[in-house]
């Protein structure tokens, strides 16, 4: 009987062969099952059937619809400054339809059109918050008030213990 020794290298080979020659195996045994087998074949259906809905073309001819009143137009609000058959200045908002609207209505109420603009939604810096923010610096005595249209620093003398 004859003892057979194979080196430790030759061993690692043979190891890794073997598991490199099992691994391609069942990549292609893979590779057959998923991509030369064809679709099955399915018989084929529809998707949309025949519509089921029906519309009523008689309720066009029916008083109700035809009763129907348009849309108005929409009031616009509009700032004014204008002057009284007093020479007095007057200011406020108006609301109408359009800007010639506005004018005829201001004319109405015996008022001379100075400026007439559409009121804007929104504020012009919407980074400005709408509450008041007041700080007392301690040391130098200022007064900082910001609030939303204007920023206010007062000086406040400061005195000594």
């Amino acid at each position: 009987m004859a003892v057979v020794f194979i080196s430790p290298k030759k061993r690692q080979r043979m190891f890794f062969a073997g598991i490199t020659a099992v691994f391609l195996l069942l990549l292609l045994v893979i590779f057959l099952g998923v991509f030369l087998v064809g679709p099955k074949q399915t018989l084929p259906t529809t998707v949309f059937d025949k519509s089921k809905i029906e519309v009523d073309m008689s309720i066009f001819s029916s008083n109700q619809f035809k009763n129907l009143q348009p849309y108005t137009k929409i009031d616009i609000q509009y700032s004014y400054k204008a002057t009284t058959k007093d020479k007095k200045t007057k200011s406020g908002f108006i609301s109408a339809t359009s800007i010639n609207d506005a004018k005829t209505k201001l004319k109405n109420q015996g008022l001379t059109v100075a400026t007439l603009k559409e009121v804007t939604i929104g504020r012009n810096n919407p980074f400005i918050p709408y509450y008041t923010v007041t700080k007392l610096n301690q040391g130098t005595g200022v007064v900082t008030t910001q609030s939303e249209t204007s920023i206010t620093v007062l000086a406040v003398p400061v005195t000594g213990k």
